[in-house]
């Protein structure tokens, strides 16, 4: 099994890099006899974990990523990035959890794959 690390540190709504992550992230969630997903959002992409997001489009990023946790997606915002936006565990999705740059380091290390949006 390939373990396959995906860094997303684009704003969630900016642009399109976010949502091409997730669409990647979800993909591959869905080979997960194949392989193994992480995903750490970084800088103005911890935004994208935030409960409750209400958006035009359908789905919001917030499901998308919900979606992949249930697909066993391991998720981590950077805990320095979170603190800056006054971002908290009470605020995230259900699973996601806060991280910190020797995880990161450690995922890097570990991973077969990495990506960056």
């Amino acid at each position: 099994m390939q373990t396959v690390l995906i860094t997303v540190n684009a704003s969630p709504y900016g642009n399109e890099r976010a949502l091409s992550a997730l669409r990647l992230t979800l993909t591959l969630a869905q080979q997960n006899e194949r392989c193994r997903v992480l995903l750490f959002l970084l800088s103005d992409a911890v935004v994208t974990a935030l409960k409750n997001q209400k958006t035009a489009q359908a789905p919001s990023l917030g499901e998308m990523l919900a979606e992949a946790l249930e697909l066993g997606v391991e998720v981590r915002v950077c805990r320095t990035c979170a603190d800056a936006r006054g971002i908290d565990d009470s605020l995230l999705l259900t699973g996601v959890k806060i991280g910190t740059m020797p995880e990161l380091a450690e995922w890097t290390l570990s991973a077969d794959k990495t990506l960056s949006f």
